[in-house]
């Protein structure tokens, strides 16, 4: 198939002779050292075999590559707003195509996410502030040296490795196995706790007063109060301090903990992976005491029901109830 793009007059003038001689477009093709969709297009687009001209299928192709093209969000202003809107409540361009297909915000039209990131990059139909809300993939985490990540290790006295966590857990067909976490604000002088379901990936974001094992054993029992105890199965969680109460957590709630290997954040992917989304709204260096327990319910309401690629485009919370009523 040739490299080229645009047809020359040259080959339209060929292919007007082809459709005189009766060949079939195939044929014109083979002769053209083009794909036959090409010719095939070319034919349709200007009028068929009936009424194809070469001199005016070049004009037409000439007047169509110099005319400016709108961009979809140009073309639709309100359709812009409401795209814009949508980034700066942090939505990817994924999600705002998804939505908007399914009309959930009250607004139904079709744009692509590839649209969403051209016209924002490109700076047509999305201003500069608007496309500097655009969430792109972060930056790889670096690497720190054993030394210094060693001051991080606390013991946890005796615990239950995540090796012996039932098998079941990894499959991700029933709900109650979670994955949990602490995401720190600016100078480590603030927390919030993640834990994620890791069949459904539904989200529970919760404040805590501190970073100590009380505190954290508080906020997480009220937590896990929250969710019935027949879905309360397995936490898996690292070695952090702040779990030192972890044998006490599984008394109260009846929860079994898992402790993570040393530095092994991918045996926790669900919550790692979902502590990014939440990140999109609590950035590195930002005061987490700042943020209310009734943000904390709206930014945990508003994952929990973006259209996630892992659920096939269905939604957190949708799949936690699915899952939920057909646990036994």
């Amino acid at each position: 198939m040739s490299a080229r793009h645009a047809l020359s007059l040259e080959e339209r003038e060929e292919i007007a002779v082809g459709i005189a001689r009766g060949w079939s477009g195939r044929q014109i093709a083979d002769g053209l050292g083009r794909d036959p969709s090409v010719v095939n297009r070319e034919i349709a687009r200007n009028g068929g075999r009936g009424k194809y001209r070469a001199c005016r299928a070049d004009q037409r192709a000439a007047r169509l590559r110099c005319r400016p093209k709108l961009t979809k969000l140009e073309a639709d202003p309100e359709l812009a707003a409401q795209v814009a809107r949508r980034l700066q409540a942090k939505d990817s361009p994924m999600t705002i195509s998804i939505e908007l297909a399914r009309g959930v915000h009250g607004v139904t039209a079709s744009v692509s996410h590839e649209t969403i990131y051209q016209c924002a990059y490109r700076r047509r139909g999305l201003d500069v502030d608007t496309a500097r809300c655009l969430h792109l993939r972060r930056r790889r985490r670096r690497r720190r040296n054993e030394p210094h990540r060693s001051s991080w290790a606390h013991s946890l006295g005796s615990f239950t490795p995540i090796a012996d966590r039932p098998a079941i857990a990894l499959e991700r067909v029933e709900v109650g196995h979670f994955e949990g976490d602490l995401i720190t604000g600016a100078y480590n002088r603030s927390a919030k706790i993640t834990m994620f379901d890791r069949a459904s990936r539904r989200l529970w974001l919760r404040s805590t007063a501190s970073k100590s094992a009380d505190d954290v054993f508080t906020a997480l029992c009220e937590l896990l109060a929250e969710i019935p105890a027949e879905l309360r199965r397995t936490l898996a969680w690292d070695q952090g301090s702040e779990l030192a109460r972890h044998l006490d957590i599984t008394s109260v709630s009846g929860i079994d903990i898992y402790i993570c290997d040393k530095n092994a954040p991918w045996q926790r992917p669900t919550n790692e992976n979902g502590n990014a989304l939440v990140r999109r709204w609590m950035p590195r260096g930002t005061d987490l005491n700042h943020i209310t327990d009734h943000q904390c319910r709206l930014i945990e309401h508003r994952i929990n029901t973006i259209p996630r690629r892992s659920l096939k485009w269905d939604t957190a919370i949708d799949v936690y109830h699915r899952l939920s009523a057909s646990t036994p």
